[in-house]
């Protein structure tokens, strides 16, 4: 049963998401936060599974909150929500480390959603923001060095990274060694010239390795 850390700036909101995660689910929101550093020393202190926060939160916005969460606790997964459906918002919260991003406005009918597909290692994106999101990815995708296109392999691997895969469950798929994994993610992401998995998973798609779907 997933641990879910609540965070958002208004009580009343939380009070909802909350009802919701724990009768439908029967989800366990281990706690809740009214701010980004509320949020963040909640994760080091409760070590949840799964940290929905807010994007625009006071003191720590979830941008940054996410990324010291994930960059500290690297087990939890991050579900970012907001009232902002462009694509800048979103890159920033999938640059972060954000597993999945749900406008509030819907997120009473996709936060569960939301929730099974990060815990099947999935990611996932509100559909009214998801055909722009893509747009715009397409449009800035780096282009691979000439000469050095992928194998096979390494195909098959971007294409699990894109697709918010852990090396651990990578490996478990391919029958190989996490560090084995890492060692293909190093050398791919050299020879596409990209610096980061949302690049790479920008590239991922341009190539028709991954619709972004959850």
């Amino acid at each position: 049963m997933s641990r879910i850390l609540l965070a958002d700036d208004h009580p009343m909101f939380r009070s909802g998401l909350r009802g919701l995660l724990e009768a439908r689910l029967g989800l366990v929101v281990v706690g809740e936060a009214g701010t980004g550093r509320e949020a963040l020393a909640l994760a080091r202190e409760l070590e949840p599974d799964i940290a929905i926060l807010d994007v625009g939160m006071p003191g720590l916005n979830g941008v940054w909150a996410t990324r010291e969460i994930r960059r500290e606790l690297p087990r939890v997964q991050v579900i970012a929500l907001s009232t902002y459906a462009d694509g800048r918002h979103v890159f920033e919260m999938l640059e972060a480390g954000a597993a999945a991003y749900v406008l509030k406005i819907s997120a009473y009918e996709e936060l569960v959603d939301a929730i099974k597909a990060v815990s099947r290692g999935n990611r996932y994106l509100s559909p009214a923001i998801t055909g722009s999101v893509v747009d715009a990815w397409l449009a800035q995708a780096p282009a691979p060095r000439a000469g050095e296109a992928l194998g096979p392999r390494e195909r098959e691997i971007a294409q699990l990274v894109a697709e918010g895969h852990t090396s651990l469950a990578i490996a478990q798929v391919l029958h190989i060694s996490a560090r084995t994994v890492d060692a293909h993610r190093r050398n791919i992401m050299h020879k596409l010239g990209v610096r980061s998995v949302p690049e790479l998973t920008k590239w991922a798609v341009r190539e028709g390795l991954t619709s972004l779907e959850s």
